[in-house]
């Protein structure tokens, strides 16, 4: 470091600590403790001596005020938060909140539910007694600007609440649990917010409710602190990566706002809108050394209340210009996370009206103090980072607790100076959330009562629920207007023309039957239904290059469901009732013995096969009418069964069951309840978390292994009948996957419960050795595996492992270098309806992809498909005639030239009488890949989001299924199972599963 950058900086700390505390600006605080509450001395000794340099804290934490009645963190973690070497479990974490709780009137413990796992989560509210005392009644107060309508969007009565409320500030910690530092931090903050006697923090106390929930993650905290208990045991060895987390998933715990299928996101938007609080304040850790991302970049998200954009501006701007002030480097709001998906925990906030506010501090990954080397572009100068990090520094976990406690204080107190504020633009939000019908629209999303996939609906409306979002049910039939559509521009070629100026576009008029659900937007809440119901549009020319995350997400699309946006004010005047229950009915209706469910590819269906595992179900092949009725294929008949037992189970599930008087005369196939295994790798187990998740839901029963346990199982087809392969996200090429982590160095990572990691194995895997992958004897185990009458479903890179080692004769992967399809709602089409993979589906199934690998197709193997050398000739060769005619030769009798057989890109090609001679390699027709559902053409392959460069993939195979001796392996392109967002596309591969046994079913190999 530069010995005169550095004295500057040590000089310009100084300065800031020692303030004395008179001395302050007009109309602020004065900082630093009050002089007449003694000082910790010792516990204020150690946090000097741990922190690394005088410029990384602050006049707001660099003392601890004594107390003889309440105990410090020190009581519990044996040192001070932030000391080397101490990470605390969330148990101990909990059990100093309620120390203090015993202690101090000032501070209450409440337990706000449960993980997966069983562990509790706890939301601590400190503020004076006076308030804590108040609290019912305080919330109370909170309620009516959260829902105008109680006041009658009477601003005159807002105002005398706005008065007299006291705002709720809610902190949350550690949902990454490799970012450690979060807890430590609040353990302390807590304390001073309870202890302290300075102007800046007693202010803060009595004018609000600080609420922290100090560990989101609980299961993955614990297993966080057992590796670092593993590293500092043996600590000269490389420790175990946190592969598991929480139960399903790890970094993506913070991408579960939308779809709340998390317990964690749960619990947390619960507690949001119980207390109805104004801000929720997220701790994240990666950047140094602390970026206030609420401003963040563009493009902000679409559906946010712009007094909400200028908060996040009011806030960060001021938290960054304090903390400045302090002379801590490295304090910056603006950088590269744009604010556009709704998902991330913070958000819950921003779409139910209130703040949403995250910092990213600098981490170690531990309690270990460590030296860090930053990259140019992190130590650069930029205007918006005038005071940036150090280039090299050393860094501790208190330095880290510091940063964090400081910014928190500074964000309260600014929140406390203008609460009155905050507060009427708390209840502003709320009103023009229910004002919103009459403002920029729309006036409701309607559900239709017609719906064909009902089970899906309800699916849908249980996310809208728990996001406290109100549902109406019409009583009547009711028809609505539907804006006019303006005729498109079409090419130069001017086949259509615009309409005449003075021609106006007519408006259509749409009904819907009683019963449909209606999510109304004049309600408090309207905001986050709009966002997830409403389509994305990320235009390819933002000047946003790099999207943080999925940029398109229309549940109604993802869910497969029938979801109309009406804009017509009308069909709040409609008939309707407030749902108090949702439920689908199902059940037998009819006589008979025979009993028919209509497959409209919901994953309730195979619910239903697992929990009636024993009964005799044949899926029919081709459609059929009984008494009246129609059925499609993929339809489910169930003989041999008793009907109770039978109505029981489709009542429980919500499916529609027909009793027939006979049985069909079609073909059908048994409907298996497979053995299913799915597999993992060491490498990352992110993804295949979200599939584990949607089994577990549905109660379908699975084995899950690693690629290292298949490797040693001797039989694979003898214990499995399907093993579901999901994408393993990073890392998962094809030579890591099958050589897994370098073991020729190093030392052994173990993934294992011991006394000194007695948390690691919750509901997950096991290992004494993270790093060795499927190994090459592994992959023959898979290819003997469907060889002898197995399906492996791949996704993804999954996909492309499988075309990597050979099993997927006929189709090739490739990715592309300019296509750009970022976490977006696409459409694809339907190729083979008579596949059992697609029992249910119609011609248009809308998807997920996320730069999805390019399948082609080829007709003989090993190669790709058929190429010409050089440009490919799009017309005739120049020569006599019209561009029509053939050409001639001069001096021979004209020869009419072969019509050159054409494909489809989705399609096998042709095989010309040329490369069949004496060709080995010629794939038999009924051994070539079968293309179930393609990506639409580029004109239509955009639902939501953003697609780039579309026309790479644009036409080419998304599904497809390849057979491989008795077996088939199938591949996906698309992502059919994410973060709970997909359910539409569940089928996909419940239907292969439940199938597994009869894909060739339908199959037509002749050639044309």
């Amino acid at each position: 470091m530069n010995r005169t950058y550095r004295w500057k900086l040590v000089l310009l700390a100084a300065l800031c600590i020692f303030i004395p505390p008179g001395v302050k600006g007009d109309g602020e605080t004065s900082l630093g403790r009050d002089m007449k509450q003694p000082v910790d001395e010792a516990y204020t000794a150690k946090m000097k001596k741990y922190t690394t340099e005088p410029f990384f804290t602050s006049p707001l934490v660099n003392y601890l005020p004594a107390s003889k009645n309440v105990p410090t963190p020190e009581t519990v973690l044996g040192d001070v938060a932030g000391a080397p070497g101490i990470l605390p479990y969330a148990q101990d974490v909990y059990k100093y909140m309620r120390m203090l709780e015993k202690a101090s009137p000032r501070v209450k413990v409440f337990s706000i539910g449960t993980t997966e796992e069983g562990r509790e989560m706890i939301a601590v509210a400190i503020s004076s007694e006076e308030n804590l005392k108040r609290l019912d009644e305080n919330r109370t107060k909170l309620a009516k600007l959260a829902d105008p309508r109680t006041l009658q969007l009477n601003d005159a009565e807002a105002d005398k609440i706005v008065a007299q409320a006291v705002p709720v500030y809610y902190i949350t910690g550690t949902i990454h649990s490799p970012e450690t530092g979060a807890p430590t931090a609040l353990m302390e903050l807590a304390y001073r917010l309870a202890v302290d006697e300075s102007p800046y923090l007693k202010e803060i106390r009595d004018g609000m409710i600080t609420l922290i929930t100090p560990v989101v993650e609980v299961d993955g905290r614990d297993r966080m602190v057992d590796i670092y208990k593993w590293h500092l045991a043996h600590p000269k060895d490389f420790y175990p990566p946190l592969v598991y987390w929480g139960k399903y998933v790890a970094h993506d715990n913070n991408r579960d706002a939308m779809g709340v299928t998390l317990k964690l996101t749960e619990n947390v938007l619960n507690t949001y809108v119980l207390w109805n609080a104004q801000v929720l304040h997220d701790l994240h850790e990666s950047v140094p050394y602390l970026y206030d991302n609420t401003i963040g970049d563009g493009p902000y998200n679409a559906w946010i209340d712009p007094i909400l954009a200028d908060e996040w501006q009011m806030i960060g701007t001021r938290n960054v210009a304090e903390m400045t002030k302090f002379g801590m480097p490295g304090v910056f709001a603006h950088g590269n996370f744009d604010t556009w998906s709704p998902g991330y925990l913070m958000f819950i906030a921003a779409m139910h009206n209130g703040i949403s506010r995250l910092y990213e501090t600098f981490g170690n990954g531990g309690a270990d103090t460590l030296e860090r080397t930053l990259e140019p572009d992190e130590y650069a100068r930029t205007w918006y980072k005038q005071n940036p990090p150090l280039p090299k520094v050393m860094w501790s976990q208190r330095d880290n607790n510091n940063y964090e406690e400081t910014g928190l204080l500074v964000s309260l107190h600014y929140f406390n100076e203008n609460k009155r504020m905050f507060l009427k633009n708390f209840y502003l939000k709320a009103k023009r959330s229910v004002e919103k019908p009459k403002d920029e629209g729309p006036a409701a999303y309607v559900l239709t009562a017609d719906e064909t996939r009902p089970t899906l609906q309800l699916e849908l409306l249980k996310v809208l629920e728990k996001q406290h979002v109100e549902i109406s049910r019409t009583t009547a039939v009711v028809t609505v207007a539907l804006p006019a559509k303006k005729e498109k521009k079409q090419d130069k070629s001017g086949e259509k023309k615009e309409a005449k100026k003075d021609e106006k576009p007519q408006p259509t008029t749409q009904t819907f039957p009683a019963g449909s659900y209606v999510i109304r937007m004049d309600q408090p809440y309207s905001r986050i239904a709009d966002a997830l119901l409403d389509h994305q549009y990320w235009s390819p020319e933002d000047p946003q290059k790099t999207p943080y995350d999925d940029t398109g997400w229309t549940f109604g699309e993802l869910y497969g469901v029938q979801v109309a946006r009406v804009t017509d004010a009308r069909i709040l005047q409609a008939p309707m009732e407030r749902v108090t229950e949702l439920r689908v009915p199902g059940g037998v209706k009819g006589a008979g013995t025979i009993f028919a469910i209509e497959n409209h590819a919901e994953p309730a269906l195979a619910a239903l096969r697992y929990k009636l595992k024993d009964n005799d179900m044949q899926a029919a092949e081709e459609g059929f009418e009984s008494g009246g009725e129609k059925f499609a294929p993929g339809t489910i008949l169930v003989k041999n069964t008793d009907r109770a037992q039978l109505d029981a189970a489709t009542k429980e599930l919500g499916l529609q069951t027909t009793a027939l008087s006979a049985a069909p005369s079609v073909k059908t196939h048994p409907l298996r309840a497979a053995r299913i295994l799915l597999l993992h790798t060491w490498l990352s187990t992110q993804t295949e978390g979200w599939w584990r998740l949607a089994l577990d839901k549905l109660q379908i029963p699975y084995a899950y292994a690693s690629t290292q346990t298949i490797a040693k199982t001797a039989d694979l087809r003898d214990k499995y009948d399907v093993i579901l392969f999901p994408p393993v996200g990073w890392g998962g090429s094809l030579n890591n996957v099958v050589n897994g982590t370098p073991t020729s160095w190093g030392n052994p990572l173990p993934w294992q419960n011991t006394p000194e990691t007695p948390n690691l194995v919750g509901k997950n895997d096991s290992t004494d050795d993270m790093r060795p992958g499927l190994g090459w004897d592994g992959v023959a185990k898979l290819q003997k595996f469907v060889n002898d009458g197995g399906v492996l479903l791949t996704v993804m890179d999954s996909a492309q492992f499988a075309a990597g080692i050979g099993v997927t004769g006929g189709v090739s992967v490739s990715s592309s270098e300019k296509m750009k399809i970022v976490g977006s709602v696409v459409g694809t089409r339907l190729v083979d309806g008579a596949s059992p993979i697609v029992y249910g589906y119609g011609e248009r199934v809308a998807a997920y992809c996320d730069d999805g690998p390019i399948f082609s197709l080829s007709s003989i193997a090993g190669s790709r498909r058929r190429r010409r050398l050089g440009p490919e000739m799009g017309s005739r060769p120049t020569g006599r005639g019209t561009k029509d005619d053939p050409d001639f030769a001069v001096g021979r009798v004209a020869v009419e030239a072969p019509d050159e057989p054409e494909s489809e890109i989705w399609e096998n090609p042709h095989v010309t009488d040329e490369q069949r001679h004496n060709n080995p390699r010629v794939i038999p027709p009924a051994m070539r890949a079968r293309v179930v559902l393609r990506y639409a053409d580029s004109k239509d392959l955009l639902i939501s989001g953003l697609v780039e460069g579309g026309g790479e993939i644009a036409q080419h195979p998304a599904v497809v299924d390849t057979p491989l001796g008795k077996g088939h392996v199938v591949l996906f392109s698309i992502n059919p199972v994410w973060r709970g967002e997909t359910q539409g596309t569940y089928s996909l591969v419940l239907n292969t599963v439940m199938n597994y046994d009869s894909l060739n079913a339908g199959r037509m190999d002749e050639e044309k």
